[in-house]
């Protein structure tokens, strides 16, 4: 079992109400939905059902609509993160609930910070009940706020707020004076705003615990100011004074700067509840300062030093509950990546020194990766994040190391990299670091992932590149993954011409040189894949001169049975289609491949494929345009070369279905014909019965083959193969009919 666990059955049973809510819905007048019968949902499930249609990215102005219901459904924690969502759907649907906390934070749908402060401050019990409100990312729009009767509504009319979030807004000192009129803030985030005077601070100097106030650029006070403010906050207990230190100019920061080397140089009893600080990004820090700081400090537990240059002081080792962001070690770069992952420049620093890290890592890390894989689905726009957080993953699964990894987590990984080569399609290093990432055989085999899409991704990659080494993956890969699709994937992808033209076009550029080499194979293999029982595909093969390619390939490389057995293979996949059969008919292709069936030099899985391709092509006597005496030669030869072949241990072939047999069973069949097929099947069956002896019994092969042994002109090598397979069949399902009797309940 994955080391992850099964899901939980909540969340299984939220994922099935969200897939089916189109049938559990009547739609209001205004489009929305309503739950046609509402139970009285438990009030945390309430919750979790909307924070799972936020996170599968399918709640919406008609979605949303569901929790109108606020009898039933009652919120009290509500995440509607990154959804679209209108001022009008969020009043209606989320307002008349008594809620406790609201992540509305990149909400997109033209809901502003002042939409929502007056929508909640609508209803008295939202006043009092609201704890935490986090508007990340959004425009307030503070003048659009209008009077209610008389009264000006703004932050200050939720008393009950005890933590915000405003990172990333048009806040401004004005708003910020209002919040910091609130009774019980404690926690206040203002990071990345136009915030110019932190003075406002000291109206709640004696409730606030907690003060993010990362990278404000636009803060026009001394040092002095600044550190007066720190003073005066006698309860603040986390104080994040860090900054972007990729920041074009190295003078914007300077006053912050000064700021925290006074701080951390100062007395303690500035600050004197402080027992989390960050100041990751600035500069002109000292490793003495650093150690004045903590010496001075036994409380303290935290310490953001990435992109400092002093991560690496001494006396961070020596404080063993002391957790420290930096560059020093692998655990600070983790807790960075854990701390920081809504902010790029520091995602990106840490992954940038996580890569020198683990270049030559051999043990596997799951958590890390996981980190890793964070940073980039906060950051999805980020070339700086993705670039450097892909190499991340080849390191962290490289060789042996993706198997000891959770499949989920890979799965959740490959997801990942195929949005990052669907995003960066340009951007060549993107695409190298992800197709080394995906050129895993464990990844492409055994791991769920969309293989179409990355079967998409890697031909449109392939199309514009032509380095060897690269050009030999990308064809590994999309060899591989071919080979993984369904049947209904497999169509929708053969009927792209330009794939087949970019694999044609390596098989020649490989065969115009005479070169044997792993791209040549894993080209010819996917080709394979491609037209298996996919007439359109073979078509296109055809049509884009495969065939003639394929003749001289056959030609050249009389003495690589690897070679010859899958161009064969495809040839064969062309003779089961009766319309292109007529393609086939080359009496020097036909002599060529005889010769390769009679010759007993010839592997035994060289002369199948050239068996196969005979078999269909006579068994059709009325669609025979070459000479009568070439057929009778054929079948003749068909006949006396099976019966030597010996029996094959290794996995040799596989069948999506036997239903190109079914006309080569017919008793009417000429034996030679007849024998191949029985072969065939005897052989699969014999390698993976509980697989192919479900197939025979569905597409009807088993009374096939019970009237092929029961006929009485059926020649007795086909019959003693025939009934031998019969055989494998029954003892396969006995064996299965016994295990399910003993496995069934039993009443008592």
């Amino acid at each position: 079992m994955d080391a992850e666990g099964p899901q939980a059955l909540c969340d299984l049973c939220l994922a099935q109400v969200c897939c089916s809510l189109d049938a559990l819905c009547s739609i209001r007048a205004d489009g929305s939905m309503s739950l046609i019968c509402a139970p009285l949902f438990p009030q945390e499930m309430a919750d979790q059902l909307l924070h799972k249609m936020a996170t599968k990215g399918m709640l919406n102005d008609t979605t949303v609509g569901i929790f109108r219901n606020c009898e039933e459904l009652r919120l009290r924690r509500a995440s509607i993160r990154c959804c679209q969502v209108s001022a009008e759907a969020f009043r209606l649907a989320l307002c008349p609930h008594r809620l406790q906390e609201l992540d509305a934070s990149f909400v997109s749908g033209g809901l502003t910070g002042a939409n929502i402060v007056s929508g909640l401050a609508s209803n008295p019990e939202c006043r009092s009940s609201l704890q935490r409100l986090s508007l990340s990312g959004l425009l307030l729009d503070w003048g659009s706020l209008e009077e209610d009767g008389g009264v000006c509504v703004g932050f200050s009319s939720l008393q009950g707020l005890r933590t915000l979030n405003l990172a990333n807004t048009d806040l401004n000192d004005g708003v910020l004076e209002d919040i910091c009129t609130l009774p019980h803030l404690e926690s206040l985030d203002i990071s990345c705003t136009a915030i110019s005077k932190l003075t406002a601070l000291l109206q709640c100097k004696n409730t606030l615990r907690s003060l993010i106030a990362h990278r404000l650029r636009q803060l026009d006070m001394s040092p002095g100011q600044l550190l007066f403010v720190f003073s005066q906050l006698n309860a603040l207990r986390h104080l994040d004074f860090s900054d972007d230190h990729f920041a074009v100019d190295d003078s914007d920061g300077r006053d912050g700067d000064e700021t925290v080397r006074q701080l951390l140089e100062g007395s303690p009893q500035v600050l004197p509840a402080v027992i989390s600080l960050d100041i990751s990004g600035r500069k002109r820090i000292t490793d003495a300062a650093i150690r004045f700081f903590v010496e001075s400090r036994s409380g303290l537990v935290f310490l953001g030093l990435l992109a400092t240059g002093v991560s690496s002081c001494d006396v961070l080792s020596t404080r063993k509950n002391l957790k420290v962001t930096g560059e020093a070690n692998e655990n600070q770069l983790c807790e960075a990546l854990r701390r920081y992952r809504d902010r790029e420049c520091f995602v990106r620093e840490a992954l940038v020194h996580l890569y020198n890290l683990t270049i030559d890592t051999d043990k596997p890390q799951p958590d890390v990766l996981k980190l890793v894989v964070s940073g980039m689905q906060s950051h999805p726009t980020s070339l700086h994040v993705h670039l450097v957080a892909t190499a991340c993953v080849f390191n962290l699964t490289t060789r042996d190391l993706a198997e000891s990894m959770p499949v989920g987590l890979l799965s959740s990984t490959v997801t990942q990299l195929l949005y990052s080569m669907k995003t960066f399609p340009n951007h060549q290093q993107v695409q190298k670091n992800c197709l080394l990432a995906l050129c895993s055989d464990y990844v492409l085999q055994d791991v769920p992932f969309d293989k179409y899409v990355a079967a998409m991704l890697v031909i449109n990659w392939l199309s514009s590149h032509e380095e060897p080494t690269l050009q030999r993956m990308a064809v590994a890969v999309i060899s591989i993954l071919v080979a993984k699709l369904s049947t209904e994937e497999t169509a929708q992808l053969s009927k792209d011409v330009f794939i087949m033209k970019q694999l044609l076009a390596i098989v020649q550029q490989k065969a115009m040189v005479g070169v044997v080499d792993s791209t040549l194979k894993f080209a010819l293999s996917a080709l394979w894949n491609l037209t298996d029982e996919m007439p359109t595909a073979s078509r296109n093969f055809i049509e884009c001169q495969g065939l003639e390619l394929y003749e001289e390939v056959l030609e050249s490389y009389y003495t690589e049975p690897s070679v010859q057995q899958k161009v064969l293979g495809l040839l064969n996949n062309i003779a089961e289609v009766e319309e292109l059969q007529s393609d086939l008919m080359e009496e020097d292709l036909l002599e060529h491949i005889l010769n390769l069936l009679q010759d007993s030099h010839v592997e035994v899985g060289v002369r199948y494929f050239a068996g196969g391709i005979l078999a269909h092509l006579t068994s059709r006597a009325e669609a025979w345009t070459l000479d009568d005496e070439l057929r009778s030669t054929i079948l003749k030869q068909l006949h006396d070369s099976i019966i030597t072949w010996s029996h094959l241990e290794r996995e040799m072939v596989s069948y999506r279905s036997f239903r190109p047999f079914c006309p080569l069973l017919q008793t009417c069949q000429p034996s030679g014909v007849q024998l191949w097929a029985v072969w065939a099947i005897h052989l699969v069956c014999s390698q993976n019965t509980s697989h192919y002896s479900g197939m025979l019994e569905k597409e009807g092969l088993t009374e096939l083959l019970k009237a092929l042994a029961a006929h009485p002109d059926t020649h007795s090598d086909i019959k003693g193969l025939t009934d031998s397979i019969l055989r494998l069949v029954e003892r396969h399902q006995s064996q299965t009919g016994a295990f399910n009797n003993q496995t069934e309940p039993r009443n008592s």
